[in-house]
């Protein structure tokens, strides 16, 4: 038995939001004190490090778990299988379901819950749940997935990542300019395929960097001291996922028995574009290899980092061929990585 994503779908949001579009906001220092830079300037500076040139924000009137419905219904149609075979509904996310304009954070019912509910799904016995895992969690949903698969627990998951980020930023903090609104989502299936899931690996590290990503204050001090925002120490966590990602996808790979020359694609978290290239120089470092050509696609610099759903949304625009001079053909061997709030970090080896 091989376990496989026999499924995939995403939602890209409509709304463009482009970088000069952030030339008037008033981008201050942590402490209140004003940046002693031109916003053309602070923004010219922010898309050399992340390469971001425009990200996407999701419709008022629409939800994260709007969004992530999208994504599944996308995903199991490609399947060609019935819903209501679906075992299991995993959602990963991060702060549920924002309404624009608002700071309350919706979990009742669970975002899982509601696309099921969306998913017009009657059967009973299909367990929706939510996960908070930061950034890696669909990777980790996946994991979570092939594990009941392989108990002999379930036949067939739904795993969704989806996220409005765009509703929980502080418009003062220039890290505000990474985030963005997606969703992906894949059905995962038993199959007498070749291929699939061959290894994969989890850590959590949260003794010194549990906080590295955190609810905080704006920057801008006479805002109301209760409401709070995503905020990052990026330095720490650049060299964190330096120092850490690389060991653990190099770790995934050896499990699985496959040769680092085989690999075809690296599917990583479209955190910061500089960040994920040092990650993958570092990881073929282990290996004492340069980077091959065309191995990490990215799509950071027209959608931003949108948490959950950049690995599942990057994944469906190749599978789609929807991302210039990237493909995949059976057979091809990908890694999915990740590294995000906790710290968590993960991996997965996949024969396409």
């Amino acid at each position: 038995m091989n376990i496989k994503i026999t499924g995939t779908g995403s939602y890209i949001p409509d709304t463009i939001e482009k970088n000069e579009n952030f030339n008037s906001h008033t981008f201050l220092n942590t402490d209140g004190s004003p940046i002693n830079s031109e916003n053309t300037v602070i923004i010219e500076k922010f898309k050399a490090i992340t390469g971001i040139d425009e990200r996407r924000y999701a419709k008022e009137h629409l939800t994260s778990s709007d969004l992530g419905y999208f994504a599944a219904e996308k995903a199991i149609i490609d399947a060609k299988i019935d819903r209501e075979e679906l075992d299991y509904i995993i959602v990963a996310h991060n702060f549920g379901d924002v309404k624009h304009n608002t700071v309350q954070s919706d979990l009742l019912p669970c975002l899982a819950s509601r696309i099921k509910h969306s998913l017009r799904i009657k059967n009973p016995k299909c367990v929706a749940y939510d996960i908070l895992f930061g950034c890696p969690g669909w990777i980790e949903g996946v994991i979570q997935a092939q594990a009941f698969i392989r108990a002999g627990m379930a036949k067939k998951c739904l795993v969704v990542g989806s996220e409005t980020l765009s509703r929980v930023v502080d418009k003062h903090d220039r890290d505000s300019m990474i985030y963005s609104d997606g969703a992906g989502a894949t059905v995962i299936e038993a199959t007498n395929e070749e291929g699939g899931i061959l290894a994969h690996e989890t850590c959590s590290f949260t003794y010194d960097e549990a906080y590295y990503l955190y609810f905080g204050n704006s920057n801008n001090q006479d805002l109301c001291r209760d409401t709070r925002y995503i905020k990052m120490d990026g330095r720490k966590i650049y060299e964190f996922a330096l120092n850490n990602v690389p060991n653990a996808m190099k770790s995934c790979l050896e499990e699985s028995g496959i040769s680092i020359n085989e690999v075809k694609k690296i599917l990583i978290h479209q955190a910061n574009e500089k960040m994920d290239e040092a990650i993958i120089k570092r990881f073929y470092k282990l290996f004492k290899m340069q980077v091959p050509d065309g191995i990490m696609p990215m799509s950071i610099d027209k959608l931003g980092n949108s948490s959950v759903a950049t690995v599942p949304t990057l994944f469906d625009l190749i599978k789609n061929n929807k991302l210039t001079n990237h493909s995949l053909t059976k057979g091809d061997v990908i890694i999915f990585a990740s590294v995000g709030a906790g710290m968590h970090i993960n991996a997965i080896i996949y024969k396409y």
